[in-house]
């Protein structure tokens, strides 16, 4: 049995190992600029069109004020994160910034925050329904993605590195 998890363990480890090599990919990494900017963009731009009512309304009442406060957050994190994003395009490089993604997260969940209110605020029904979708897009989103990054052949996008003795060292990008 000790053979068996160890085994599992050298198996994690080389996966873990491959998927940073893919990390590390300029191709990868210009894909997830380009997601980016979609996600950033579609975000704010949902934002200021949902905030626009309640410039004028007043009073706001609870939902309505949970929407106008955090779109205030995730609008100008969502601007800032697309301009980072043309940096990161010219660089052709992400930031591995412990801020952005921090900066990222919050921005994400108050945008989703925002329009889940500004539904609630329409019709309780309509924000939970939002709100469970939500978060099973996310599961389907996550799903198609491991499939797609992540299934058996996942390893065989990767060439081998040669050793100086010609034995196969671990493996590096993608192979074309």
């Amino acid at each position: 049995m000790d053979e068996n998890k160890r085994a599992a363990v050298e198996e994690a480890e080389q996966l873990r190992a491959d998927a940073e090599a893919a990390k590390a990919d300029p191709a990868v990494q210009e894909e997830w600029i380009r997601q980016s900017n979609l996600i950033y963009g579609g975000l704010a731009a949902a934002g200021l069109v949902v905030v626009q009512p309640f410039l004028t309304a007043s009073p706001l009442d609870l939902t309505a004020t949970i929407c106008v406060v955090a779109f205030a957050v995730s609008i100008p994190l969502l601007a800032a994160l697309l301009v980072l994003n043309r940096q990161e395009a010219f660089r052709r490089q992400v930031t591995r910034s412990r801020l952005v993604s921090v900066a990222k997260a919050i921005a994400e969940g108050a945008a989703f925050a925002g329009l889940t209110a500004a539904f609630w605020h329409i019709s309780t029904l309509a924000g939970v329904v939002f709100l469970v979708t939500g978060i099973v897009a996310v599961g389907v989103h996550s799903a198609g993605y491991t499939k797609l990054e992540y299934d058996g052949s996942f390893r065989s996008r990767f060439a081998r590195r040669r050793t100086p003795d010609g034995n196969d060292s671990k493996k590096v990008g993608p192979t074309l």
